[in-house]
């Protein structure tokens, strides 16, 4: 242990209590851009959000359960407690974020980038994902 200002002894764990956990480079993030952090909770088998995007990137922690996820142009994933995502925002439509589990409780911890002006998260209507149908990756075989 070393010393700190006040005299008291500081402990050595700081060197190896941080876990990196994701690391990516977002493609874009809108200027004057907003921080925003949401607890999100499903309960069993909720399907979370409809159909929706946002304006800027999105960085996900798991904290309990599993986030059935996918984003347009990728297939559908199962996040589980432990694990993260993100999604780039922008135009890209993020289908799903419902919880996987049947019989248990979901959380995860969520920090969106905001652009100005612009609501955390608009929602897709039926005519739009009609016409990008072909951009969603195949679906699973029930």
């Amino acid at each position: 242990m070393t010393g700190t200002n006040d005299g008291k002894p500081r402990s050595e764990a700081w060197k190896t209590a941080a876990t990196m956990l994701q690391d990516v480079r977002p493609p874009h993030i809108p200027e004057g851009a907003s921080g925003m952090t949401l607890l999100v909770e499903w309960p069993p088998g909720d399907p979370g959000s409809p159909a929706h995007r946002h304006s800027g990137p999105a960085f996900g922690y798991v904290i309990e359960g599993a986030v059935r996820f996918e984003l347009e142009g990728e297939p559908e994933r199962v996040v589980r407690a432990g694990e993260t995502f993100w999604e780039p925002g922008g135009d890209v439509i993020h289908y799903q974020d419902g919880n996987a589990l049947s019989d248990a409780p979901t959380r995860f911890v969520v920090t969106m980038l905001c652009a100005p002006g612009e609501p955390m998260l608009t929602f897709v209507d039926e005519e739009e994902l009609a016409r990008r149908a072909h951009l969603r990756a195949p679906r699973p075989v029930s």
